[in-house]
């Protein structure tokens, strides 16, 4: 299981973003030019997330000479799960469509769930809720390894 190149581009170059404005940087607006060379990632596939997250409110945008993004809110108060979001990441575990039941389901309708649904379901919850207690600030500074906790016993 794994995201696709947009959630993980994206969290990339808003981590790359997130650097530059924790580094007390004076240049103002981060040309995506730049981030795409820096994370050897496609300029206008970029572009394409940018305006994804732009619209969500992740970013603000410059034009003109010296224009460029920068982060709305502090590195901090943005979670990775946001990113992920914005850029339309879903992010399932399971290959099961709502409304239409589970690939493997048993062959009484649509609506009915296989048998491992609601484990895969569990693990995309999981993801979430680990992506959503992780900022750009703890991405930027190091601070995600060993954040993975067992779950406690019932």
């Amino acid at each position: 299981m794994q995201l696709t190149t947009r959630g993980r581009y994206a969290v990339m170059a808003m981590a790359d973003l997130a650097a530059r404005q924790t580094a007390g940087c004076e240049c103002g607006p981060v040309c995506l030019a730049e981030i795409a060379e820096r994370q050897h990632l496609s300029l206008s596939y970029l572009e394409q997330l940018f305006g994804k997250l732009r619209r969500a409110g992740l970013v603000a945008s410059a034009r003109g000479p010296g224009g460029g993004y920068r982060l709305v809110a502090a590195p901090e108060d943005i979670a990775i799960a946001a990113v992920v979001a914005a850029v339309d990441e879903p992010i399932h575990a399971t290959r099961c469509e709502a409304g239409t039941g589970c690939v493997a389901a048993p062959a009484g309708g649509a609506n009915e769930k296989c048998q491992t649904h609601d484990l895969w379901f569990e693990l995309g919850r999981q993801i979430e809720l680990f992506l959503a207690g992780i900022s750009l600030a703890d991405v930027v500074s190091g601070r995600v390894r060993g954040r993975a906790v067992a779950l406690a016993a019932e």
